[in-house]
């Protein structure tokens, strides 16, 4: 019998992303449980991290308090879109499947800080967040019934714009979603807008900047085209902190950069402030 003898099995080593999570700005690496414990904030960089729809709302709604509506509404398929990696309805099933949500934006009534409010979480790992017309729709459904329960409207977008997949029908539903928008402001109800990162296309370009007060966590992206989209089209080199939320508010797109330990908070002095 030999002194060693040769495993036949390779010892099974988990990949570096399942133990790991990785800063996308600082590309420092922490244990994942570090990072979530950290509500998914870099502790070296201060970058917030992407979150869940869910775990979005268990920060800023007051516990017990968060009733969900319009779930029933989804997407609509009404093109039967298809390209070389298949087809639509197959893959926003799997999306349905594996984040549990049936649209990429999700709304219910709520209290923030004891102050009543529709909240609207927008999920990126739904399609990327994007824009289809199930989204839009709902969030049409929450003014309208914002305006009929006189509550305040929350909104944390996080999109990669608009859902092509899903046609002009898609960007219609920036107009849509400015219009009734419009109408709540017109009833004196104030709109929130919490933009995270990232917000872009889209949803930037329509409700997400349409707040009575625009807000944004710290280094979140937020813009419409892409740098490279830009760059090559005007032909200059952009400045690095470009499309940050930092530089947002320096040249007053954005009201106010809050940390994410603050935003409850914060919107509830506001609410508070308009008298809600």
């Amino acid at each position: 019998m030999a002194w060693f003898e040769k495993n036949e099995t390779p010892p099974q080593i988990p990949p570096a992303k399942a133990l790991w999570a990785i800063c996308p700005k600082c590309m420092s690496h922490m244990p994942k449980a570090a990072w979530k414990a950290n509500n998914s904030i870099c502790p070296k960089c201060n970058y917030h991290g992407r979150l869940a729809a869910r775990e979005r709302i268990a920060q800023v709604a007051d516990e017990g308090t968060f009733a969900e509506v319009f779930r029933e509404v989804s997407y609509s398929d009404h093109l039967e879109f298809h390209d070389a990696t298949g087809d639509y309805k197959t893959k926003v099933e799997a999306t349905i499947a594996k984040t549990g949500e049936k649209e990429s934006v999700v709304m219910g009534t709520c209290e923030i800080g004891g102050h009543k409010a529709m909240l609207g979480v927008m999920d990126f790992a739904f399609m990327g967040g994007s824009l289809g017309t199930g989204t839009g729709e709902r969030i049409a459904r929450a003014c309208e019934q914002a305006r009929k329960e006189r509550r305040p409207l929350v909104i944390f977008s996080a999109s990669g714009g608009a859902r092509m997949h899903e046609g002009i029908l898609s960007l219609m539903q920036m107009a849509k979603t400015s219009a009734a928008i419009g109408l709540l402001k017109e009833e004196g109800l104030p709109f929130i807008s919490v933009l995270t990162d990232p917000t872009t296309g889209g949803v930037s370009a329509s409700y997400a900047m349409l707040g009575d007060i625009n807000i944004t966590e710290p280094k979140a992206l937020i813009g419409f085209a892409g740098r490279r989209v830009i760059e090559n089209t005007i032909h200059q080199k952009l400045p690095p902190d470009f499309q940050s939320a930092e530089y947002l508010e320096k040249h007053g797109f954005i009201d106010k950069i809050v940390e994410r330990k603050d935003l409850k908070a914060f919107i509830a002095k506001m609410l508070n402030y308009w008298g809600f």
